[in-house]
């Protein structure tokens, strides 16, 4: 769901030590994660980074190649190469080492090895990140922007903590306020797991319509839009998901599109996608709003038409750091 900004080594060399002598502790900056998710409006990062400093916010996300490093109030010594969450990492890095593309048949292996990561998956808690529940209103996690950003005086509805990322996925932790969504957005080309934390998310996964025979109804004419950006697509599913579910399995050619609410509470959960975001090679993340209901409720899988739109206003993501074990690749 983020938006690339461009960097370059030496920018982040650049701004990883102002950071460190600021904030006297090691870090990382990340020029392609944690910041796009956290602030809107910005076209470079060094404009971003320097408002990001100047404002004195405190380094959240430590992001750069394929290893995470302890962050600020993490010990050394609670570094676990045993840990669930390490296993989760080496085995989405197998997985999806040569994933299938669009339209391609999954081979034996890959199916072998994603039911490696969804038991993986299955077993995660909370616990096992020294994840603690959030209460369930106001403002009740770290602070994650200045108060001279206007647009965060109520804090970010939703937060994300960085566990680790390579070229093949990325890995970390959304955490929704009680009332708060992630609107429809897709995955282009991507495979993706989520699993509940704590608390109860729901989630309304979409694809691109392709009638073949005996499918869906087809959808209802759509209202007037602009030219290029309906698009005909079909609701698959819309249900809840807790920590004793099993994992909410995306792929390429399935349940590509999804919209996550949260329900009666906050809530809080892992989620890998694989490859990562990338704009420059076709992963940009597009966002979309339904036009059309269909009218059958009893259909299972019902036909409706999408527009896509801009980030809502209302839905923008802050960033903390991630206090589970350390990830290393």
């Amino acid at each position: 769901m983020s938006r690339h900004i461009k960097g370059n080594k030496s920018d982040c060399g650049r701004w990883k030590r102002l950071a460190e002598q600021r904030e006297g502790h090691r870090a990382e900056v990340s020029l392609r994660h944690h910041f796009t998710l956290s602030y809107r409006g910005y076209t470079s990062v060094k404009p971003l980074l320097a408002n990001y400093l100047a404002n004195e916010l405190p380094l959240t996300v430590a992001t750069s190649g394929h290893r995470a490093v302890p962050r600020s109030g993490m010990m050394p010594g609670e570094s676990n190469m045993t840990s669930i969450v390490h296993k989760i990492a080496r085995q989405a890095l197998v997985t999806f080492r040569s994933p299938p593309r669009v339209g391609e048949e999954a081979a034996k292996s890959f199916l072998e090895n994603q039911s490696k990561l969804k038991s993986l998956m299955t077993e995660v808690r909370a616990a096992d990140l020294k994840l603690a529940p959030r209460r369930g209103g106001g403002d009740d996690s770290p602070p994650a922007a200045s108060p001279a950003l206007p647009y965060q005086h109520a804090g970010p509805p939703v937060t994300y903590m960085h566990i680790c990322e390579t070229d093949q996925f990325s890995m970390g932790v959304f955490l929704l306020k009680s009332g708060a969504s992630i609107p429809l957005h897709d995955h282009p080309g991507m495979h993706g797991m989520l699993k509940v934390m704590y608390g109860k998310v729901r989630i309304s996964c979409f694809d691109r319509a392709e009638r073949p025979a005996g499918g869906p109804q087809e959808a209802p004419p759509p209202p007037p839009a602009p030219p290029g950006a309906l698009l005909r697509s079909v609701l698959r599913s819309s249900e809840e998901y807790t920590e004793e579910s099993g994992p909410c399995v995306l792929s390429p050619d399935r349940d590509n599109l999804h919209r996550i609410d949260a329900v009666d509470g906050p809530t809080a959960f892992m989620d890998i996608l694989a490859p990562p975001y990338d704009p420059d090679d076709g992963r940009d993340c597009h966002y979309y709003k339904v036009l059309t209901e269909a009218e059958d409720t009893e259909q299972k899988e019902k036909e409706v038409w999408l527009v896509e739109i801009s980030q809502p206003p209302g839905f923008w993501c802050g960033g903390e750091p991630y206090p589970g074990p350390e990830v290393c690749l």
